[in-house]
């Protein structure tokens, strides 16, 4: 079951290299597809975005703890990061919690706060 997830964004294509950042996203999607059906990742989504000021889409990768490490650390899988950083502005990696894993997220986070209730500087101060 996926606890983890990786988003994977990206931006616009570097002038002159428009179609050197498609084969960098074919080549991610077949990265992927494999991970996925040798049970290396639980699945992936991808979205391509209406235009907005930064992010044109996003892959989401699912998986536990030790599937998003081992596919970060895979060679192929950083190549492809290094591919995509000449051909494309404003790629971004970022780890984050899905599944099962909110519910544990949430229990650290309810504990942390826990941990300050009463404390004076957890209050937050009323701006005019």
């Amino acid at each position: 079951m996926a606890e983890r997830t990786l988003f994977i964004g990206w931006g616009t294509p570097v002038p002159g290299r428009e179609d050197r950042a498609l084969e960098v996203f074919d080549d991610a999607i077949g990265i992927l597809g494999r991970a996925e059906q040798d049970g290396r990742i639980v699945g992936f989504d991808v979205v391509l975005l209406d235009p907005n000021r930064d992010l044109n889409g996003y892959i989401q990768v699912a998986g536990t703890v030790e599937q998003i490490a081992a596919l970060r650390a895979h060679p192929e899988f950083v190549r492809n990061t290094a591919d995509a950083q000449l051909a494309v502005a404003d790629v971004r990696h970022v780890e984050g919690w899905a599944g099962a894993g909110v519910n544990r997220k949430m229990a650290t986070y309810r504990e942390a706060l826990g941990e300050v209730a009463g404390d004076p500087l957890r209050e937050v101060p009323h701006y005019a």
